[in-house]
């Protein structure tokens, strides 16, 4: 068994989480499977991780000592590490079938070279065999 996450919500105070919890998985031999769907889906498009920039509306007065904090500890992007956990160990990154075709994405090679595959969600939901799933 291993770590099944739901990847939904576009925004950047998701995403960082997503590359700490994949990256200290891996690192712990721990097998992850992500299933993007939703908003997260524009972070995982061709060059998509310029796309997650934007932090919730009600955090904005905190955005600037996170990012300064971040960049002073010399922290990896979300991407960087997730990249990293992809090398790493078993991870595998699933792009929603449906979700993709709300974004007219016909072929995986219009995602970003990160995902592995385009699934179903009933496909996903069956693949993650009963292990633990977080929704982000």
């Amino acid at each position: 068994m291993g770590l099944n996450i739901i990847m939904f919500s576009g925004t950047a105070d998701k995403f960082i989480p997503l590359g700490v919890i994949s990256q200290t998985a891996a690192n712990l031999g721990i097998p992850v499977s992500i299933f993007v769907t939703g908003w997260a889906l524009a972070g995982f498009l061709k060059d998509g991780q310029k796309n997650v920039n934007r932090m919730p509306s009600e955090f904005a007065d905190m955005v600037p000592m996170l990012q300064k904090g971040l960049q002073d500890i010399k922290a990896p992007s979300w991407y960087e590490m997730l990249k990293s956990a992809k090398e790493i160990g078993s991870v595998k990154i699933y792009a929603c079938s449906l979700m993709t075709e709300v974004y007219k994405i016909k072929t995986k090679e219009q995602l970003d070279g990160i995902v592995d595959d385009i699934v179903g969600a009933a496909s996903f939901m069956q693949q993650s065999g009963g292990g633990q799933i977080i929704f982000i």
